[in-house]
């Protein structure tokens, strides 16, 4: 048996592992907040249950970066009631109205500003600490109410930390949501590297954390492996994937090989609205991911409805930025998430770099379908014991 408020183990019997997936992208998680919003609404509805909770039907819950936030939002119990301390519907307005103070726009001469940004972080991040240490307390990895993958990048070790209550519990951790999501939205040149310790085996273990997006923007495939070393490989694990992009702006031609051969430090690191190099490591391990869990669902011959990935990449100006949390581009993003609702399920051309279609059914249908899979899948669960 389970302690109150954390996940169970997998059981071994169970044949079909579900996951939803959060991309990285700082303001730009107001899109997933939309569409996870609307999915919880359908589950509600389908179930005729208003206090029906994400966290209730997915084994885990993957989210990097802002994803990371979402994710803690999503699974953290509330002392009292042991549900979770948000619905869906409650993180749109969290961004709404807390990002702005997270990404303060200040105004001021460009060249002080650049100085600023080329001595230390854009963004103190005081606010944000200060924000998931009061929503959080001292909740810990290993008491959320579903399992959750968090990825981070270790500086000082040179490679990526992964928090996932599995490993926590194994490993007896008793490290705490605020220090994780601090830790993965520490995103280089916006928001400073977060330092903390925690006892794992029994032994205090430092961690020198940076945003997890340079290692795994798309953490999906980070979560499947979760799920595999958990369960073995051979367990004929089938996979129901819900995968949530960011957006990004690839088809505007944003870079290209003419300029950049020009640019020095300054140029890859201080383009307009943007940071080139994070940029590229992004939005090339999100979509490498991206591919590969499609070609793995594809051989593994999966039915077509078991792999969702539901992202734009569409936007243009400052809707493609990170931090420029205005309440016009505030807007003008959940407008992206509304259209890429009524586009067409999409998956990545590696020839071109750009989405393309994949048949005829919008994303909007795809996810209420998807939430009727779930919905069967939680029921069947339940039935079982």
């Amino acid at each position: 048996m389970a302690e109150k408020g954390s996940p169970e183990k997998l059981p071994s019997s169970r044949k079909l592992s579900t996951i939803l997936s959060i991309d990285g992208g700082g303001i730009r998680g107001i899109i997933p907040a939309i569409i996870l919003g609307i999915l919880e609404s359908e589950l509600q509805r389908i179930d005729n249950n208003e206090g029906a909770r994400i966290a209730d039907y997915f084994d885990v819950i993957a989210g990097t970066s802002t994803g990371g936030l979402i994710t803690a939002m999503l699974t953290a119990p509330d002392k009292v009631t042991n549900r979770p301390l948000f619905a869906a519907k409650d993180i749109e307005q969290f961004y709404r109205e807390d990002c702005p103070k997270i990404f303060c726009q200040k105004r001021g001469c460009g060249l002080i500003t650049l100085i600023k940004a080329l001595l230390g972080p854009k963004y103190d991040g005081k606010y944000l600490h200060d924000l998931v240490t009061d929503r959080l307390g001292n909740t810990k990895l290993t008491e959320t109410l579903t399992n959750v993958v968090i990825p981070t990048f270790d500086i000082k070790k040179l490679q990526p930390t992964i928090f996932s209550t599995f490993e926590a519990k194994r490993n007896r951790s008793h490290a705490e949501l605020r220090d994780i999501c601090i830790a993965t939205s520490a995103a280089p040149t916006f928001l400073p590297a977060h330092h903390f310790k925690t006892m794992v085996k029994s032994e205090e273990t430092e961690f020198h954390l940076i945003d997890g997006g340079v290692a795994a923007n798309n953490p999906v495939l980070i979560a499947i492996d979760q799920i595999n070393a958990e369960r073995g490989e051979a367990s004929g694990t089938e996979f129901l994937v819900l995968s949530l992009g960011t957006g990004s702006k690839r088809n505007k031609n944003k870079y290209n090989a003419k300029k950049a051969a020009k640019w020095g430090l300054l140029g890859w690191l201080a383009g307009k609205h943007s940071v080139p190099l994070l940029d590229i490591f992004i939005e090339a391990s999100s979509d490498i991911v991206d591919f590969h869990v499609s070609k793995q669902f594809s051989l593994r011959q999966c039915k077509d409805d078991s792999y969702l990935r539901i992202q734009d990449d569409t936007l243009h100006g400052i809707q493609a930025s990170v931090d420029r949390a205005t309440k016009k581009n505030m807007k003008d993003l959940e407008n992206v998430a509304y259209r890429l609702l009524c586009s067409q399920v999409s998956g990545v051309n590696l020839d071109t770099g750009t989405l393309k279609p994949l048949g005829t059914e919008r994303n909007i249908c795809a996810l209420s379908r998807f939430a009727k899979l779930l919905s069967d899948e939680k029921k069947r669960r339940d039935a079982s014991k």
